[in-house]
């Protein structure tokens, strides 16, 4: 009987999944270069550049010679930016020493998740959600449990079920993931929701860790941050960063607030995993919170322009069920109705629209674990024009749909 091969990844490492968002567009990238005109809803990215100000900082510290090691929380003058910023903007009483800088928001939630979970672990994940948070608690060991978010129909769109929540804990429950607003819903859960989940997290001794990355992208209605929850210490470990805000997904910044009794442990966590974050764009931070703000307000109007035209051009098309949502830059529509009329699903139907009408959105199911099967998602980070043209693409191959199912 042979050995197993030297290089066997550990089985629990096995379980970890990509993101299928890389994978179709991957695939989109092939069909291009083969000659294929693409529109793409595909990815999470601003389709902006990062403000001059914010380049010309970064600039000027590489021009300085600022390129050597930092401190691995941070610098001093990034942490207070961030300090700064959450408690102008929602009253938080952060400290800098709260703050930890870190390579993205993908590397915050990794040292988050990798400073509480223990083996055997359970993770309430909201579902269909990102998919970072479940394939990080797998690799560590712990397990995810999805607890799907209820659809309301297109009129209400998407709430939080305390109850189901609720019946999902278990004495191996030691944390519970909020995105919100949320990826890939575009929901905005109302202030009592977000008040009703802390509390249950501080009723049951949970940690919440809430990711609020899309903060700036709302529209039409209230916000409500769990920091503005005075006693947010107790339970909260948060999330943020400036990919979206201030398009700079390639900067890799993202940051971690937690109480201060327990950010020395999450430094020496992180300065094992990644030693700091990139110098030079740290002082990148400093002027993004610094502002002018203007750039990310005149994005956000655009982006909000472009909601309204998606939910506009797919809520005619046959068989979408289309809700307008109310924050980050994402449209769910839930197109069961047709794809049980074709005998499709969901990925059936993305992986069609992309091969033969070159329009890349993803299936809901890329956003584990099963909740997204009779949905697409759709990223409006595309100009005017593709959305004109890439739903007028999907009018034309829902109507060939709807045509070869009736023969």
């Amino acid at each position: 009987m042979s050995n197993p091969p030297t290089l066997s990844l550990a089985p629990h490492i096995l379980e970890v999944e990509g993101e299928s968002a890389f994978t179709y567009l991957a695939r989109a990238k092939e069909l291009e270069r083969q000659g294929m005109s693409i529109v793409s809803f595909g990815i999470g990215q601003p389709d902006f550049d990062t403000p001059a100000h914010i380049k010309e900082a970064a600039a000027k510290a590489l021009e300085e010679g600022f390129t050597g090691y930092t401190p691995t929380a941070g610098i001093a003058e990034a942490r207070e930016a961030v300090a700064d910023y959450l408690n102008q903007r929602y009253g938080a009483s952060v400290s800098p020493d709260e703050v930890l800088i870190a390579p993205g928001a993908k590397g915050a939630i990794f040292t988050g998740m990798l400073a509480f979970l223990r083996p055997g672990d359970e993770v309430i994940v909201l579902e269909p959600s990102y998919p970072a948070y479940a394939q990080i608690a797998k690799a560590l060991h712990a397990r995810p449990v999805y607890v799907p978010i209820e659809w309301h129909g297109p009129s209400e769109g998407f709430k939080i079920n305390l109850g189901w929540v609720e019946e999902a804990l278990t004495e191996r429950t030691r944390m519970i993931v909020l995105n919100n607003p949320q990826n890939p819903t575009g929901a905005l859960f109302s202030p009592k929701q977000v008040m009703e989940l802390l509390d249950l997290a501080r009723e049951r001794g949970l940690i919440l860790l809430a990711d609020e990355i899309y903060d700036n992208f709302v529209y039409d209605a209230e916000f409500r941050s769990v920091l503005q929850d005075p006693a947010w210490r107790d339970t909260v470990v948060y999330i943020n960063g400036l990919s979206k805000t201030f398009a700079m997904t390639g900067w890799r910044l993202g940051y971690l607030v937690a109480r201060r009794e327990i950010m020395g442990k999450m430094a020496e966590l992180a300065v094992n995993i990644y030693s700091c974050a990139t110098s030079f764009a740290q002082k990148a931070i400093v002027a993004a919170y610094k502002g002018p703000w203007e750039p990310v307000r005149e994005m956000v109007e655009i982006f909000k322009r472009r909601r309204d035209m998606l939910h506009d051009r797919l809520s005619r098309i046959p068989g979408f069920e289309v809700w307008k949502p109310l924050g980050a830059f994402y449209m769910f529509p839930r197109v069961k109705k047709l794809l049980d009329e074709a005998g499709m699903t969901s990925k059936d139907l993305a992986t069609k629209l992309l091969e033969e009408y070159g329009v890349v959105v993803l299936p809901g199911t890329a956003f584990p674990d099963k909740a997204g099967e009779g949905f697409l998602r759709f990223s409006y980070a595309s100009s005017f024009e593709d959305i004109e043209e890439g739903t007028r693409r999907i009018a034309r191959a829902v109507e060939d749909i709807l045509s070869s199912a009736k023969k």
